[in-house]
């Protein structure tokens, strides 16, 4: 266990990025300086964002300071649970099985499909007209 004020750790998933900063304190979430429950409409997201946290029993242990650019919610909420996992490696090197088990460690590599040519986008098709 590092003797630092705040463990450091950098999310991404799709086009999001999330720089997760965790400082000693009660368990609030603050995403865009705005608390989690405002940034983050459903309780699936917050769930999500919550995850390594949980899994770890360090959920009163940290203030979780955030900020996040890019993508949507969903990738936003992605990435900011890789960012915070992430940041408890940072805070202590033994919390690396669980959240390797629970695959909070791996980066989500799919992002968005390409758009072909002579189609309307990734796989749909331009209606098809037999006469």
């Amino acid at each position: 266990m590092a003797a630092a004020t705040q463990f450091y750790g950098t999310g991404r998933r799709k086009t999001s990025t999330a720089r997760v900063f965790l400082r000693p304190g009660t368990g609030t979430i603050t995403v865009n300086e705005k608390p989690v429950e405002v940034a983050f409409p459903t309780e699936t997201l917050r769930l999500v964002i919550r995850h390594p946290l949980v899994t770890t029993a360090t959920t009163e242990q940290f203030n979780v300071v955030a900020t996040t650019a890019g993508g949507g919610v969903a990738g936003q909420a992605g990435a900011l649970r890789l960012g915070i996992a992430r940041a408890l490696l940072e805070f202590n090197e033994e919390l690396r099985s669980p959240l390797r088990k629970e695959g909070l460690l791996t980066r989500d590599p799919r992002g968005k499909e390409r758009k072909k040519y002579g189609q309307k986008g990734a796989r749909k098709r331009f209606q098809f007209s037999k006469r």
